[in-house]
């Protein structure tokens, strides 16, 4: 009877280390599937280049030196929708894709810039350094200055990543410019890569695939560092989060994850403000520290606070 006994339990330990297993490595492919979903079409729909979804990083990879506009003296433009030649006339561009010139090739490289964006529920500000992202920042005013993100809408919450995205007016994931461009300023080689109010390029995966579309971070994101991190909302964050609160409708959920805002948010006008050579980020609140005891220990401030 004991050695009965003492069989079946083995089999039911073994049964329980199975499901474990089981449900260990069912954790690990979700997981995975989060980290890299974030780049999908609606409907698969791929419009050259120009198709920009966020968001996960696909391949992973650290290279530092996968940062080419870093080292750059002057911005490359890669234009999808060349002119055409003398006599030649222009074929009619895809839906969703606006012709509104490129940006100057040699922008200021140093100082501050702030975009204002005026939107349905108040107005949100994102700085952006030169120093770190020229190109992008230079991009960024250009197409607010041709009016293209005026009476366009946010088209995609992933709670996942915390992760709200816009820059299509077209709405639906695969509008853009006639043109894209290299990275700047990816902090790959740190994770969390993205926080509270940072604002980044979004992406079709590859590198050197930034056009129009870029995403809010509302909270600290498990994302890899693979997208140009452009900006920091220096006012507004409130109203992001009040977004993101709402929730989505699930639309991407089977392709890419995420789905439209259920809160409507959409900008009414973005405006670039001049380039200042100091930040107008309010400053960190100082640390308080409690009244000194004689029993009081000593104490340090973590590095960077």
């Amino acid at each position: 009877m004991s050695s009965v006994r003492d069989s079946k339990q083995r089999a039911a330990a073994r049964a329980k280390l199975e499901r474990e297993m089981a449900a260990r490595r069912d954790a690990a492919r979700r997981k995975r599937l989060m980290q890299a979903r974030i780049g999908a079409g609606v409907a698969g729909v791929v419009v050259l280049a120009a198709v920009v979804w966020i968001i996960v990083a696909a391949t992973g990879d650290s290279n530092p030196t996968a940062n080419p506009s870093a080292a750059a003296t002057s911005c490359t433009w890669h234009s999808d929708f060349p002119s055409p030649s003398p006599g030649v006339s222009q074929s009619p561009l895809p839906e969703g894709i606006k012709d509104v010139g490129l940006p100057p090739t040699d922008p200021p490289r140093s100082g501050f810039q702030v975009l204002t964006f005026d939107t349905n529920l108040g107005q949100v500000q994102v700085e952006m350094d030169l120093s770190k992202t020229p190109c992008t920042a230079a991009s960024m005013a250009h197409l607010a200055s041709k009016g293209f993100y005026d009476n366009s809408s946010c088209h995609r919450l992933v709670a996942d990543i915390f992760a709200l995205q816009c820059g299509d007016p077209s709405g639906t994931g695969s509008g853009g410019s006639t043109y894209r461009f290299d990275d700047e300023n990816l902090p790959l080689n740190k994770l969390p890569a993205y926080h509270d109010g940072d604002v980044a390029m979004a992406n079709t995966g590859q590198p050197g695939s930034n056009g129009t579309q870029f995403f809010f971070v509302y909270g600290t994101s498990q994302l890899q560092g693979n997208y140009s991190l452009w900006g920091k909302v220096i006012s507004g964050l409130d109203i992001i989060k009040k977004v993101a609160a709402a929730g989505d409708d699930q639309a991407y959920a089977a392709e890419a994850g995420g789905g439209h805002p259920n809160q409507a948010f959409s900008f009414t006008k973005v405006t670039a403000g001049p380039i200042t050579p100091t930040s107008s980020a309010p400053s960190p609140a100082p640390a308080t520290s409690a009244p000194a005891s004689a029993s009081a220990s000593p104490s340090t401030s973590p590095s960077g606070s």
